[in-house]
């Protein structure tokens, strides 16, 4: 008797938030068990720091500054302002594509664990299985970009620091495989991460004010509205200015890619068919306002964009910072910010990859899967499916060493390879019928669907356009090679898939049947 009051006093001194929690808790784990998962991964991330994983990983601003070269010679002012505009609707489309399907199917495995569920019973398989490979090799990609970036800005600095240092393909490389194997550490402690999330966000924004208020203050002189929103800038070769336009987009786009990053954090948040959706939308609005107005301060504050063209450093918003304040020093600080951004960048793609791969893991999508579908249980992170997407992404900077223009090609690949894995889904549920499936909480009904239509118009654009080639006349040295990447892709999916895919990969049937038991399980808990 006195045992059951003292339970009572217990039960009443727990408060109504940590009661909620619970409740969330064990109604999240139930709808996970549902859908064939065990709840492997803590819910330690808030909104804020889900948030904070998305948009350090797409942070728009910092993706404008690292792929600058490129759309300068494609468009130079106009195609940045513009492009910014056009890809931000575009953007708002897939955001709400994903976050629809988000909401519905809150699972780790984002697009490949939707396109089992929604594709037809006899193509549910290989659909899924090719969007969980093309969602991965995107990912690492991405990776391999964004450390080339912030390598070509750690070697930039030093170079305008000084002046007779001539730069090599090996400084590159040396950088980008200390930089990847130094953001490797962040993603080894679970609890950590969160912290590291909501850090790497402030850093971004505080980096981007900084800089918004710094250049523009001690520029010498300003550019006026017509160089800003009316120059055109072709540098390419290309004897129509559409064309150069469109190749180099690439910029523009690169600056929001990745939006899927937040889907796959679904089984470490509370309450993911809600919280998700905020954290993709939520990237995509602070995406669009800080690059935007990031680079029309940028360009009235340029003096010279004939120097940007040809700078020493190969970092053309280096030169920018430079030109503006004058004096070696400052321009190394500001550029320091945008390599501290950068890291965090690098830090949440790792996330996202890491996460891509053990979900894909448990269901057997990858050789190796009882290895890398294994949760750490002291460290609380799949570490074994982080190390060897580092690897991974280690061995493809190697690559620079032999080809520049190769990996650039393989790093634009990664932003047309991630809209076909939303792109397949999203074809699953127009042919399923929309209103066939159980709506989640954000379900935009009629825009929902004009927006999977856009999403799939503008995957076949870029997967035409971004394979031409970046300038004229074409050379073996400047040829794209994208098409040759998704040779590569295609040809380890086919060949992984026929020796054991088709016969390991854990598809709807079994998963349906494992979600029976599972529930069983969660009822009795």
């Amino acid at each position: 008797m006195a045992d059951e009051k003292t339970d009572m006093t217990i039960e009443r001194s727990v408060s109504d938030d940590n009661m909620a929690d619970l409740k969330s808790l064990d109604a999240d784990a139930f709808k996970l068990a549902e859908m064939g998962y065990q709840q492997d991964l803590k819910r330690n991330f808030s909104v804020w720091s889900v948030l904070g994983i998305g948009f350090s990983l797409t942070n728009s601003w910092w993706g404008i500054s690292a792929a600058l070269v490129t759309g300068i010679n494609s468009g130079g002012p106009v195609l940045i302002i513009y492009g910014l505009i056009l890809m931000c609707l575009i953007s708002i489309c897939v955001g709400i594509s994903l976050s629809e399907l988000a909401s519905a199917y809150p699972n780790a495995g984002g697009q490949y664990f939707w396109a089992n569920e929604l594709a037809p019973r006899k193509y549910a398989n290989f659909a899924s299985y090719l969007t969980g490979w093309v969602a991965w090799a995107g990912s690492i990609f991405t990776s391999a970009s964004v450390a080339l970036g912030t390598a070509s800005a750690a070697v930039g600095c030093y170079q305008l620091a000084h002046p007779d240092f001539v730069i090599l393909p090996w400084h590159l490389v040396v950088a980008y495989q200390v930089i990847n194997a130094f953001a490797f550490f962040f993603n080894c402690y679970s609890r950590i991460l969160p912290t590291v999330a909501t850090v790497a966000l402030y850093t971004s924004l505080i980096s981007f004010f900084v800089t918004l208020i710094v250049v523009p203050a001690r520029a010498p002189t300003h550019q006026d509205a017509v160089f800003v929103f009316a120059n055109f800038v072709n540098n390419t070769g290309w004897a129509s200015n559409g064309i150069a336009f469109i190749v180099g987009l690439i910029n523009t786009n690169y600056a929001f890619a990745c939006l899927d990053c937040a889907t796959h954090m679904a089984e470490e948040v509370h309450r993911p068919e809600k919280m998700i959706p905020i954290a993709i939308m939520g990237t995509v609005a602070i995406g669009f306002v800080t690059a935007w107005f990031y680079s029309v301060s940028m360009f009235f504050s340029m003096q010279s964009l004939e120097d940007l063209f040809n700078t020493l450093t190969g970092v053309p918003i280096l030169q920018l910072y430079y030109q503006a304040l004058g004096n070696t020093a400052g321009a190394i600080f500001l550029e320091t910010m945008i390599i501290a951004t950068g890291f965090g960048c690098l830090i949440a793609s790792h996330t996202w990859q890491s996460r891509l791969c053990w979900s894909f893991a448990r269901d057997r999508g990858v050789p190796f899967a009882g290895f890398l579908s294994h949760v750490h249980p002291r460290l609380g992170v799949p570490v074994q499916a982080h190390f060897v997407s580092c690897i991974i992404v280690g061995v493809l900077g190697c690559l620079y060493l032999g080809s520049y223009t190769a990996f650039n090609s393989m790093v634009t690949g990664c932003i047309v390879l991630l809209y076909i894995s939303y792109a397949i889904p999203v074809t699953c549920l127009l042919l399923r019928g929309r209103d066939t499936i159980a709506h989640g909480p954000f379900w935009m009904g009629p825009v929902g669907h004009f927006s999977n239509y856009v999403l799939l118009v503008w995957t076949l654009f870029t997967f035409i356009m971004y394979s031409f080639p970046s300038v004229q006349p074409v050379l073996p040295n400047n040829m794209n090679y994208v098409s040759a990447v998704y040779g590569v892709v295609a040809f380890i999916i086919v060949v992984d898939w026929f020796a054991r895919g088709r016969m390991h990969y854990r598809g709807q049937a079994a998963r349906h049947e494992d979600a029976t038991l599972l529930k069983g399980q969660e009822v009795v808990r």
